[in-house]
């Protein structure tokens, strides 16, 4: 009860930005429809969960498995697949708004500051975007925050329960996607965090040195039990889709830096938002006079990976750069703390200006008073402007995603393009009405990602259902189609194709636009054999 009355106020606090987390992140969560590699990480974890042979099938792709494992869980509970798989972003995005507080504090020993950080986290579209996803990235976000006050702490404290706390954190970060390995490459920039103006400083480096070790090899005793799949060796080949080898980076390594650093930086202050890019300018200036080595191992700690896959990158996604701007977002709080609490009324109005604001108390307020409240009123209100951009991005988001600014590789990805599931839902729901009637089958033009994985999500397991995906599509009807058809009721899908060959004998059932975007749709098709003329509809 003592803990409760001492803060009482930080409770409140937090169960206020609790709730506004949720309702953010729920709010419309199914609005925009599944996307490619959604429903690929769901499909997988659909399997693993009926299927114990199958807890490593994200290894098939070289993709590390620790979100199809949450997703598994949150599958044996929730019935709809896209909803168990963006729910594990929910839940995780919990964590991350509060450690990223705690992570504020550990630093800066500011509660305005961890606040801040913690409101930052909540609206910023980046966060908002892909913890409402079945997508690793946003989980990856939060292991890298947990992580990077673990870290913190143990390089401060040097305590062993936070070296085995950090490996676990660690490992947990690379379980989720190989970037979390950044979270070991980066320890080196920990020691801007150690005192070493104490006196016993030598012992208690070494001694740092010893856990930092611990840590390490806890880290790789976790990743380690990928080893225990025959298909370990995917993940490093999967990274080679992405990242340069340095044997291949070596004959062109500066090739693409300059594209891909520009690339990079457009998204990185797209979602940031200008005035809050800006307010890291003012932050690391602000360094000169407090909290350099804070604000610099923040700003470092975003630079290092950020270049870095500046220099390998091969194919990039905004996605990608999501964990790196998690410390930013600590520095933009240490900024709007300093900037936010100072007056900028100048001293030439001041006794003026207070002079008119006393009167209009009539006398009832003292100056000192009427400062507080005008300086509170001025606060709040440069805190709304400074977010407004990602407030009204958020509104987007949240309903209207047709017309939210995402980046336009984002914009194709999720919502214009082939790899958007629009149409997937009401596809999905015919073909189960027809499958009550009695057997069908459905063919799809793909046979790896949104098709046929969207479809299998919510049919493979009706008895009634025969799924199958095609590629490449040809001029001449497939025979295993014309077979089938033959025999029952049979559909087919066509995603990425826009233009189906004329000869194929299908009717168009239904057609959904991807988004915005004309020349792009999902089409429902029946296949119309002429053995099918003669029979009843």
């Amino acid at each position: 009860m003592k803990l409760l009355k001492k803060y009482k106020k930080e409770i409140l606090i937090g169960l206020l930005l609790l709730i506004a987390y949720l309702v953010m992140r729920l709010v419309n969560l199914t609005a925009l429809p599944i996307f490619t590699d959604e429903a690929i990480y769901l499909r997988w974890a659909q399997i693993a969960k009926n299927d114990a042979n199958w807890r490593f099938i994200s290894l098939t792709d070289g993709k590390q498995p620790l979100y199809v494992w949450l997703a598994m869980v949150f599958m044996k509970v929730i019935k709809d697949p896209l909803t168990a798989g963006r729910l594990v972003s929910v839940a995780s995005g919990i964590f991350g708004m509060f450690f990223l507080g705690l992570l504020s504090w550990e630093i800066f020993r500011d509660k305005k500051v961890a606040f801040l950080a913690s409101i930052l986290y909540l609206v910023y579209p980046f966060t908002l975007f892909y913890d409402r996803m079945a997508l690793m990235d946003g989980l990856l976000a939060v292991t890298t925050i947990v992580t990077l006050y673990l870290e913190i702490r143990l390089v401060r404290e040097i305590r062993l329960d936070l070296a085995l706390l950090t490996g676990m954190a660690m490992g947990a970060a690379m379980l989720v996607k190989t970037s979390g390995f950044f979270t070991l490459y980066l320890a080196p920039l920990l020691l801007l965090f150690f005192d070493f103006s104490r006196k016993d400083w030598v012992k208690s480096f070494i001694k740092l040195i010893f856990f930092g070790l611990i840590s390490a090899v806890l880290s790789q005793v976790y990743y380690a039990v990928l080893r225990l799949s025959p298909l370990y060796h995917m993940i490093a080949e999967k990274d080679t889709t992405f990242v340069y080898p340095v044997k291949e980076w070596l004959t062109h390594p500066f090739t693409f830096f300059q594209g891909n650093l520009t690339g990079m930086t457009d998204w990185a202050i797209h979602y940031l938002s200008w005035p809050l890019a800006f307010v890291i300018i003012i932050a690391l200036i602000l360094s000169l006079k407090k909290y350099f080595r804070e604000r610099w191992f923040l700003f470092l700690w975003f630079l290092a990976p950020f270049v870095a896959l500046a220099l390998f990158g091969k194919v990039l996604y905004p996605r990608f750069i999501l964990f790196m701007t998690m410390p930013l977002l600590v520095l933009i709080a240490s900024g709007l703390s300093v900037i936010l609490g100072s007056e900028a009324i100048p001293e030439s109005k001041k006794n003026r200006f207070w002079t008119q604001l006393r009167k209009s108390y009539a006398g009832q307020a003292s100056q000192n008073d009427v400062k507080k409240i005008f300086n509170k009123k001025v606060r709040l209100f440069l805190i709304f402007l400074f977010l407004l951009p990602s407030l009204l991005f958020d509104y987007k988001i949240l309903f209207d995603i047709k017309s939210a600014p995402l980046t336009q590789i984002d914009r194709g990805q999720y919502v214009d393009d082939w790899p958007a599931g629009w149409g997937v839902k009401e596809a999905n729901a015919y073909l189960t009405v027809q499958a009550q009637k009695g057997k069908i089958s459905v063919f799809t033009d793909g046979t790896f990602g949104l098709m046929p994985y969207a479809v299998e999500l919510y049919l493979v397991y009706n008895k009634n259902v025969t799924i199958k995906g095609l590629w490449p599509l040809t001029d001449v009807f497939p025979k295993d189609i014309t077979e089938s058809a033959e025999k029952m009721p049979t559909y087919f899908i066509a995603n990425q194709k826009s233009d189906i060959p004329a000869n194929w004998p299908l009717r168009l059932l239904g057609k959904w636009q991807k988004g915005n975007n004309k020349d792009a749709s999902l089409r429902l098709y029946k296949v119309v054999l002429p053995v099918f003329a003669q029979q009843p509809k």
